[in-house]
C-alpha cells in the first residue's frame, strides 16, 4: 500500500488531488471518500480496510491501541510526500538539511518498522511503540540508509521525469560539486549510519534486542534492494531470485 501511495504522489496525482488525499489521510474517516477522485477512492478504502483488519487482529491480544501508532506514522509519511509534492509544484530547491529532514520521513521506513512489531507477542508493549515512533537514533539511521541508497541508484531513472530533487542534486546545487562528489558524500553518510546502527545494537539498552534486530534486518534488506541498482523498481532479477530463495526454495535448517 505504501508503494501505491508513493507512486500516486510521484506520478499520477495532481497537486490539488494530493492535497485532498492528504487531508483525507489526516482525518482518517471513511466519509472522506466522497471528496476523493475516483482512482483515489480505491486506495483510501483499501487503506481503511487494511488497518481495520489489523486492529481487529491486535484486539484479540488486548492490544488494539497499537494501531494508532502505526496510523500516525503513516500520516507523517503522507504529510512528507505532500511537502515534496509542493516543492516540486513550486520549483523549490531545498537545502540538504531540509531534504533529509523530510525525505527520511517520506521513506516510510518508520511506518514499516512500527508495523513489523505487530504480532511479537507479550514482549511488545506500548512503551516500545512510544520509543519506536519517537525518532530514536537507530530508526533514523535506518531511514538515512534507505533514502540515500535509493537516491544513488534511482537518480538516472528520476532524470527521465519531473521529480523532486534527490540528495545528489541538493548537494551539487548547494556546494557546486560534481555528481561523483555527491555520491561520495552519500556513501560516507551511509557508512556513518551503519556505525550508528551497530553502536545501538552493541550498547546496553532498555529496548529488548528482538526489536533492535527487526530494525537491523529491515536495513539489511534495504541493502539488498539498492546495493548496485534499483532492484525494488526493477524487481524481475535479483529481487525475484531472493523471494524465490526465501519462500519457494528455502535452505532447510
Amino acid at each position: 500500500m505504501i508503494s501505491i501511495i508513493d507512486d500516486t504522489f510521484d506520478a499520477y496525482g495532481t497537486t490539488d488531488e494530493l492535497e485532498v488525499f492528504t487531508k483525507a489521510i489526516e482525518r482518517w474517516d471513511i466519509s472522506c471518500l466522497d471528496d476523493l477522485p475516483e482512482y483515489m477512492k480505491l486506495i483510501y478504502k483499501s487503506l481503511i480496510k487494511l488497518y481495520e483488519e489489523i486492529k481487529q487482529e491486535t484486539k484479540k491480544e488486548g492490544k488494539s491501541y497499537f494501531i494508532n501508532y502505526i496510523i500516525n506514522e503513516l500520516k507523517k509519511g503522507v504529510q512528507a510526500y505532500m511537502t515534496e509534492a509542493r516543492w516540486l509544484n513550486n520549483n523549490y530547491k531545498t537545502t540538504i538539511e531540509e531534504y533529509l529532514h523530510t525525505s527520511k520521513t517520506s521513506s516510510c521506513y518508520c511506518t514499516l518498522i512500527a508495523t513489523s512489531y505487530i504480532g511479537m507477542g507479550d514482549i511488545i508493549t506500548e512503551d516500545i511503540f512510544e520509543w519506536a515512533t519517537s525518532e530514536p537514533k537507530i530508526v533514523m539511521a535506518s531511514c538515512t540508509i534507505c533514502r540515500l541508497m535509493d537516491d544513488i541508484v534511482s537518480n538516472e531513472f528520476e532524470q527521465k521525469r519531473r521529480h523532486v530533487s534527490t540528495f545528489l542534486e541538493c548537494y551539487m546545487d548547494q556546494y557546486g560539486e560534481s555528481r561523483e562528489a555527491a555520491i561520495h558524500e552519500c556513501r560516507k553518510r551511509i557508512t556513518n549510519a551503519w556505525k550508528d546502527i551497530n553502536e545501538e545494537c552493541l550498547m546496553p539498552t532498555s529496548v529488548p534486542m528482538p526489536f533492535l534486530q527487526r530494525i537491523l534486518n529491515i536495513t539489511r534488506f534495504i541493502d539488498v534492494f539498492y546495493k548496485d541498482k534499483d532492484n525494488y523498481t526493477h524487481s524481475g532479477g535479483l529481487m525475484k531470485e531472493c523471494i524465490k530463495a526465501l519462500l519457494i526454495d528455502p535452505v532447510p535448517i
